[in-house]
């Protein structure tokens, strides 16, 4: 792939005279090259957006407190932000991240150390010399003429601001995670309700036909029928049943504890969640604001960082060594004896390594390489996202409102076959299949009514909401 960050290619001793000079006389720099964020490689508009949002950042500004109405789900949603165990990984990251930055933070500094040292040898003519010293060290301070520990310093803060971008793209997933695992488990209810009365109705059916059976009033083919649709709404109901237990055992993973028996009533899947329109804005506006996106762009800085690292390893390296303090042959005169004072100063230069800096360059250039690639593949995975919740916004709802119109009629005929079979216009087999037609139909109501409300959540997620400073709870 082409480069997209300036840089001198192949970096050697030879071509660093005039560099030398002007850094030692500069003082502390930076040799990392200077970096250019590659434009993102997508679309300039969302498919199916005529007209963008003029505020890219009024999706990911929704609190979810204010996003979701039900007052089960926020309690459910706070839960998890306090015990769900990958949000606490991800807490935990960002320490580790702080004290290794911390660490290439202390490095530009000088760490001085109080340091009481004494020895005694024996001496050619038989006796003993004493030394004894006592004052303040300063060990090895590398005076970084070259920029290679400002820019450690500066891929372990970048390390470390990708971390919180993490946390924050662990929390907005917790949210719709929970959010979906509720739903799911609010369209289990429903459709274990309506499995219920489906059965209750066809249990009624059943034991009318096998009285009319029994009489000879109707036949086997009718009674088997009945029999089988009877045992169909068993199955259905056994299976509604589990999988309300797998989703339930799902939502307890994520809050990190057992369900409460105490939770605000919630609102019926069947009743509108509440959720406002989320407005849309531009590719290279939106996308840019998730923190996962932002996360790799923090990556990308950390690497290109690392390769001013790399570049300085090629020039010396200045070390500074001294003391000050007392020293005597006498203990009891340490301090009586004035002050005693050393300064070594150590100059390395690199001369054979057997291509071992050249080495590491090359690996923090492709490093660097490999970290444009990852933030173009953030940027294309999140507009593929996007896409796909927008074509679910576009059809869901449609698709919604037909399951509904749907349903009505196949009650409505529910009901006509069931007149037309009292009156005897009809056979019993025209009420079974009504039946069963209306079943099927209640079921892709749920199931639909789900999907929207969890695609919703979905769209809200890749947008960039559910992530706010103000805390957890609502």
């Amino acid at each position: 792939m082409s480069q997209r960050m300036s840089h001198t290619g192949t970096f050697r001793p030879r071509q660093a005279g005039a560099l030398l000079l002007a850094l030692t006389l500069g003082g502390c720099g930076s040799m990392a090259p200077t970096l250019e964020r590659p434009a993102p490689p997508v679309a300039a508009s969302f498919p199916g957006v005529v007209t963008a949002a003029p505020d890219p950042a009024a999706a990911s500004s929704v609190e979810w407190q204010k996003f979701f109405a039900d007052a089960r789900l926020k309690k459910l949603i706070a839960l998890a932000l306090q015990n769900n165990r990958d949000l606490r990984l991800a807490l935990l990251n960002i320490e580790q991240a702080r004290a290794q930055f911390d660490l290439r933070r202390a490095d530009q500094w000088p760490t001085v150390n109080a340091g009481v040292s004494g020895s005694r040898l024996p001496t050619a003519a038989g006796g003993i010399a004493s030394s004894y010293s006592a004052g303040v060290l300063v060990t090895a301070y590398e005076v970084d003429l070259f920029g290679r520990v400002r820019s450690l310093t500066d891929a372990a803060l970048a390390q470390y601001l990708a971390t919180e971008e993490a946390r924050k793209a662990v929390q907005i997933s917790l949210l719709a995670a929970v959010a979906n695992g509720y739903f799911a488990l609010q369209g289990d209810e429903e459709l274990l309700r309506v499995t219920k009365q489906t059965l209750l109705t066809r249990e009624d059916s059943y034991r009318l036909i096998k009285l009319r059976f029994d009489n000879g009033a109707s036949s086997q083919i009718d009674l088997r029928q009945a029999q089988s649709l009877l045992e169909s709404a068993r199955v259905t109901l056994a299976q509604a049943t589990r999988q309300r237990a797998l989703d339930e055992n799902a939502l307890v993973l994520l809050l990190g504890q057992s369900l409460p028996n105490e939770l605000p009533p919630g609102l019926p899947i069947t009743v509108a969640a509440g959720m406002p329109e989320l407005p849309i804005g531009l590719p290279s506006q939106v996308l840019v604001r998730r923190p996962d996106v932002r996360q790799a762009e923090q990556q990308l800085i950390a690497a290109n960082a690392s390769i001013g690292a790399a570049r300085a390893a090629f020039f010396p390296r200045i070390t500074l060594t001294g003391s000050l303090g007392g020293a005597s042959s006498e203990l009891s005169a340490l301090f009586s004896n004035g002050l005693a004072w050393s300064f070594a100063p150590q100059l390395l230069q690199p001369i054979f390594d057997a291509g071992r800096n050249q080495a590491n360059l090359k690996l923090s250039e492709v490093n660097r390489d490999i970290a444009v690639a990852q933030y173009e593949r953030a940027i294309q995975s999140a507009f593929r996202e996007v896409a796909d919740a927008l074509a679910g916004r576009a059809t869901l709802g449609e698709q919604l409102r037909a399951q509904q119109a749907q349903l009505l009629a196949e009650q409505d005929r529910y009901r006509l076959a069931e007149l037309r079979y009292r009156n005897g216009a009809a056979s019993y087999l025209d009420v079974l299949d009504a039946q069963r037609s209306l079943f099927s139909a209640q079921q892709a109501q749920v199931q639909t009514q789900t999907q929207y409300l969890q695609n919703q959540v979905t769209l809200y997620r890749v947008l960039g909401g559910g992530w706010t400073d103000g805390g957890a709870a609502p």
